[in-house]
């Protein structure tokens, strides 16, 4: 590479919480830079779960890294091209790169469901995380089958 690395911004934690992650959700559930709406439809969903949370005797924050947890993807699989053909390689993930996927994901198909309100919608996909179902966490289990099936070109890893 001729250029350096690139610095990792450091992200704030949000005011409620006073946690990372969560900004970083709601820096990716952020539309045309409208961060405090973003924030309103986070906390709102949260609140939403909260009474979900309860029932568990857990906190909702800890509710909600649990979903995520279980939306997080182990492993990929990346195309590379060996002599003409394509073989879809297998590869694990950096934990940066899981945290940003598992956080796209919820908030994809957070969009897709059906319902009123965004906060709506996003509440509904969190309880489904959290109980391992849901379309984010089929999309992990896709791609955990794909890996699994492709294992065999692990041996093209880069």
């Amino acid at each position: 590479m001729r250029k350096a690395k690139p610095k990792k911004r450091v992200l704030l934690p949000d005011p409620k919480f006073g946690d990372v992650m969560v900004t970083q959700f709601v820096n990716n559930l952020m539309v045309d830079g409208k961060k405090s709406t973003a924030f309103t439809i986070l906390y709102d969903a949260l609140d939403r779960v909260a009474d979900k949370a309860e029932k568990e005797q857990k906190p909702v924050l800890e509710y909600f890294k649990k979903a995520l947890e279980n939306i997080t993807p182990a492993v990929e699989v990346k195309s590379r091209r060996v002599g003409g053909a394509t073989f879809q390689v297998p590869t694990e993930i950096r934990p940066d790169r899981k945290a940003s996927l598992a956080i796209k994901n919820m908030i994809l198909y957070s969009r897709k469901r059906s319902g009123h309100s965004m906060a709506e919608k996003l509440a509904a996909e969190i309880v489904a995380a959290y109980n391992n179902e849901g379309a984010a966490y089929k999309r992990k289990e896709d791609m955990h089958k794909m890996a699994e099936a492709n294992r065999a070109f692990a041996h093209f890893r880069f």
